[in-house]
């Protein structure tokens, strides 16, 4: 299947592939895009990135969030499989959500999109598409982002390591942002419960 990272937009604008090349230009990158026969640079579904030397990176699908649509069974697949994760304030903050998602953009991510500088590439329009709908970010084996990029739900393995800007829901109801060590287990088990851990740095 792959390794996927996804957007997940509360808005549904038209994105362009001139404006997805623009944003590249912008940070001194650049990349190859096709699409199929059918479809229009400015109205696609399905486009394909390559880097300049024509190495495959990626196909990033569109799905809009549409009742007997892709997106509207991904989205409640999601709503399902986070059900029994942690923290548990973060799956009650997402699956009320999840009722505003109205996109969701699939990143398929290919072995040349983590060798060199490629990832580059994808984080950027990774970045753009993010901006542009107005969402929130999942990726596989990893978890959910909050609308500001933190990272607010433990869906990695057991192995993790390294350090993490995350967030948790306060008394008040609002995100508090801080950096944890994912490999320190004290730290893991207090962010599953929702706690702020006591080693974390706050940002």
């Amino acid at each position: 299947m792959g390794y996927y990272i996804r957007v997940l937009g509360t808005q549904d604008p038209n994105i362009s592939l001139d404006e997805l090349i623009n944003a590249l230009k912008l940070e001194g990158l650049s990349a190859k895009f096709s699409i199929n026969e059918h479809e229009q640079p400015n109205s696609w579904t399905v486009i394909r990135v390559a880097n300049s030397n024509g190495d495959a990176l990626a196909q990033i699908e569109k799905n809009p969030v549409i009742e007997g649509e892709l997106g509207k069974e991904e989205l409640d697949e999601f709503a399902e499989e986070i059900e029994d994760e942690k923290p548990a304030s973060a799956v009650k903050w997402l699956r009320a959500y999840f009722k505003k998602i109205k996109v969701i953009y699939a990143f398929q991510l290919l072995n040349a999109a983590f060798a060199d500088d490629n990832f580059e590439i994808i984080s950027t329009l990774k970045t753009f598409i993010w901006n542009r709908t107005e969402g929130i970010l999942q990726a596989d084996n990893e978890g959910f982002s909050n609308e500001n990029g933190y990272h607010i739900l433990w869906q990695f393995s057991e192995s993790v390591t390294g350090e993490w800007c995350c967030a948790i829901r306060n008394s008040s109801d609002q995100w508090t942002n801080f950096k944890m060590d994912l490999g320190d287990l004290e730290q893991r088990k207090e962010f599953q419960g929702g706690k702020i851990p006591k080693k974390a740095v706050l940002l």
